[in-house]
């Protein structure tokens, strides 16, 4: 897609989009209510219609063709199965609408039905399916198409915890198989970080950061980014650059050798770390001093959450050692090769 933009009226929703996504992969759109990821794949499914640039699949520009016309299938966050059908005629329907052999019709119900191990629910109705069967059925309808790109409106958002993990191994598994271009929108972070080949991260209608997953959440393009990737998400301290490659971490008289451009001595820094970045230490040069609020054990891990002496909120991931109770204060030092530094209009600095 190229310079993509959508307006309604005078208000501009998407400004300027480009991307580019290679054949066969699976590309996650994640950001914030009201970033524009579902418009932005509405826009490419042709439900919604592009003010300016242009939309190709497979070297076709299809920004003004129907839906129809565009080689894609979609699936929804609601099911949108017809009530009164069979699952197979639920998966056959549209291919009957496109006066597709019946031969033909057969054969491809069998097979997405096979994919996705739903052959003994053929003779069912909706109303007879779980909740994660009925979006297998969503997902069937689509993969029968054949289509070019596959394009998933949050799928998994009315499912509960449990069935949304085997629903995301049921994706990737079908992804390997088909082979298919993928293009799939959330705002859960887990089925972005574990579905995609690559994330785009979106903004007020703008990409803030567009790579792999382990690009994303290791080496955040900007504090935003830092800031919403991951669970936990990073920790962003505030901080003075005072110059000569160290910054001092408000609420301590610590400063931490890091790297730095575009500074003044005195600038105001925001110092990040993510929590699995820190570790407990007894003490000693380059220690932070934290209280602990409140210890979240998970079995083999423990979720420090702290707070600096200015009241700075600050979270420590804790796997080995003794117990480490609420009110008590420790000790955390930060791994040298994981601090990232961003100056106070959001720009990465290292």
């Amino acid at each position: 897609m190229t310079d993509i933009r959508k307006s309604f009226g005078s208000l501009e929703v998407i400004h300027g989009i480009d991307l580019r996504i290679a054949e066969g992969s699976f590309v996650v759109f994640v950001g914030p209510s009201g970033c524009g990821k579902s418009t932005l794949l509405r826009m490419i499914a042709g439900l919604e219609e592009v003010t300016d640039g242009e939309i190709e699949i497979k070297g076709r520009n299809v920004t003004d063709l129907d839906p129809s016309d565009r080689g894609i299938a979609m699936v929804f966050q609601s099911y949108a199965l017809y009530p009164h059908m069979s699952v197979r005629e639920n998966l056959a329907f549209g291919l009957k609408m496109a006066r597709t052999e019946t031969a033909e019709i057969e054969a491809r119900v069998k097979a997405a039905s096979a994919i996705l191990k739903i052959d003994h629910l053929l003779d069912r109705r909706p109303g007879q399916l779980s909740g994660g069967q009925r979006q297998r059925v969503a997902i069937g309808r689509a993969i029968v198409r054949k289509p070019d790109v596959f394009l998933f409106d949050e799928p998994l958002s009315n499912l509960d915890a449990e069935l949304r993990v085997s629903m995301r191994i049921e994706i990737a598994r079908l992804h390997r198989e088909l082979g298919n271009t993928m293009i799939y929108v959330t705002h859960d972070q887990t089925e972005a970080m574990t579905l995609a080949d690559r994330i785009v991260v979106l903004r007020d209608g703008r990409v803030e950061q567009e790579g792999t997953p382990r690009e994303v959440y290791e080496n955040p393009a900007n504090i935003f980014v830092a800031g919403f990737i991951g669970s936990p998400r990073m920790n962003l301290l505030g901080g003075t650059w005072l110059g000569n490659g160290r910054v001092r971490v408000a609420g301590s008289d610590m400063s931490v050798p890091i790297a730095g451009e575009d500074l003044q001595i005195g600038d105001k820094v925001s110092f990040g770390a993510r929590p699995e970045h820190l570790f407990v230490t007894d003490g000693g040069a380059g220690s932070i001093p934290a209280k602990v609020d409140f210890a979240e054990y998970l079995g083999g891990t423990q979720y420090l959450y702290c707070q600096l002496a200015d009241g700075q909120p600050l979270i420590a991931e804790y796997r080995s050692g003794p117990a480490v109770n609420a009110g008590s204060t420790i000790m955390l030092s930060i791994d040298d090769n994981k601090r990232r530094l961003f100056a106070a209009d959001g720009r990465r600095l290292t």
